[in-house]
């Protein structure tokens, strides 16, 4: 039992590194996102300013799903690894979308689960909020 303890114990690990991975990308891209648009919208609305947000916001919502991906395929790795059998632990951390095709695996459904959604539209909203009450309002 003891083999099969430390195999979970490493999947878990992954798990645990991948979720570290996903909130400090959420963090990096809140800060750059307000940051840049108060540092380079002082003077005057720049339409490179809004594209250069959404497209760090975009590329930090790909990134993420892609972290997202792999939590939920080691996920998917601990369902099996806790159903095998003791004598059947390989210590294999290879992990595939064939090897755990479900439809929660895909990078699309990553992309575009609630929790990703909801943070990065209203990441969205609100930076561009700030480009409009900036330019409007001239803080």
């Amino acid at each position: 039992m003891e083999n099969k303890i430390k195999y979970l114990e490493m999947i878990q690990g992954v798990i645990n590194r991948m979720a570290s991975n996903s909130f400090m990308l959420k963090g990096w891209n809140i800060a750059l996102s307000v940051v840049g648009i108060f540092a380079l919208s002082r003077d005057n609305l720049d339409l490179l300013l809004i594209v250069a947000v959404l497209v760090s916001t975009l590329f930090f919502w790909g990134l993420d799903a892609f972290y997202l991906q792999k939590e939920r395929l080691y996920r998917s790795l601990y369902e099996k690894a806790r159903k095998t059998a003791e004598e059947n632990v390989d210590f294999s951390m290879t992990v595939s979308i064939k090897d755990f095709y479900e439809k929660k695996n895909r990078y699309i459904c990553c992309f575009f689960s609630v929790t990703e959604i909801v943070f990065y539209l209203l990441l969205i909203i609100g930076s561009l909020s700030i480009v409009f009450i900036n330019h409007v309002v001239g803080f």
